[in-house]
């Protein structure tokens, strides 16, 4: 076989994701998973996204991303090209063990778009299920809760679970989902940013990582007026990317604005934070990073009453 044969057999017969569960430390996060895209975890702060079926890869905290030959040196930065040829021809066919819990059939699947799935669900409304959960367990105000529907960032979906959409340009583009027994996102989507904004015109801009710590962060800031609170949805890809640079280059045209970072505190958190200030810096502009006692997120301080 030519060397650009095996180069070409060796990218389609190893999946990336048979590669990371024989790797020490990494670890299938069932939970954040989806058929599209597997979450793999090392430690406290390591996490590697596998998308296309296996053949690629993207690191959400850093710019790193590529295809199986690129994740073997991503691991292992002293093994050369030769070695990485190596350890690829043992994995030749070797499938990924990861549990059926992320194979959803494709038959089985809504094939509405997200906008009129959206469309579909109830608003917010006091007293119902979702209301219930977010105001009971997720700790968050009346008030928060009350601009949240009048602002249609979240509704309610099935069985007491909150919807919450990612916008870009007026269109629905994500939906994460969360709820007293479920934390999931709606297939077919790609994450861009959840929205929720204060009053007047927006000044500030609050990054967090999911929905309920950026609305809790509006909570303990009395929905600061001008502020933009955004989520990420946690891990970044290229659409949510190029929406924080749009917000960017808006910020940087005005005198007196401000950034923060608003992640969890902990090492995935401060590696995000470490991004946010990195894109931001690109258009002059300097990141504050606001960041919760030790292990805690914003949604725990107003979940559990403790203070910043």
């Amino acid at each position: 076989m030519s060397d650009d044969a095996e180069l070409a057999t060796l990218r389609s017969a190893v999946s990336c994701a048979a590669v990371l569960e024989r790797m020490a430390g990494w670890r299938l996060d069932a939970r954040e998973s989806t058929r599209r895209a597997l979450k793999y975890r090392r430690g406290e702060g390591q996490v590697l996204i596998v998308n296309h079926d296996g053949r690629r890869w993207w690191d959400p905290l850093s710019e790193a991303k590529g295809d199986v030959f690129s994740l073997i040196q991503h691991l292992d930065p002293g093994l050369n090209f030769g070695h990485v040829r190596q350890v690829l021809r043992r994995l030749i066919g070797v499938a990924p063990g990861y549990p059926p819990v992320v194979r959803v059939p494709q038959d089985r699947r809504d094939v509405r778009s997200l906008d009129e799935r959206w469309a579909r669900r109830p608003r917010l409304r006091p007293g119902s299920l979702t209301w219930t959960y977010l105001a009971d367990q997720r700790g968050l105000p009346a008030d928060i809760l009350n601009l949240a529907a009048e602002s249609d960032t979240v509704r309610e979906g099935y069985r007491g679970s909150a919807w919450f959409a990612h916008l870009a340009d007026g269109a629905v583009t994500h939906i994460e989902v969360r709820g007293p027994a479920c934390r999931t996102s709606l297939a077919g989507g790609r994450k861009t940013l959840f929205r929720f904004r204060g009053v007047g015109s927006v000044t500030r801009l609050a990054i967090a990582e999911a929905p309920t710590d950026a609305l809790s962060l509006a909570a303990i800031e009395h929905c600061r007026s001008g502020t933009l609170y955004v989520a990420t949805g946690g891990g970044m890809g290229p659409r949510t990317i190029e929406a924080l640079h749009q917000l960017f280059r808006q910020l940087a045209t005005l005198p007196n604005a401000e950034t923060a970072s608003a992640a969890d505190a902990n090492a995935a958190g401060d590696r995000y934070a470490e991004r946010h200030a990195a894109l931001a810096a690109e258009h002059g502009l300097h990141v504050r990073r606001l960041r919760p006692p030790d292990g805690l997120d914003w949604n725990d301080i107003v979940t559990h009453g403790r203070r910043p």
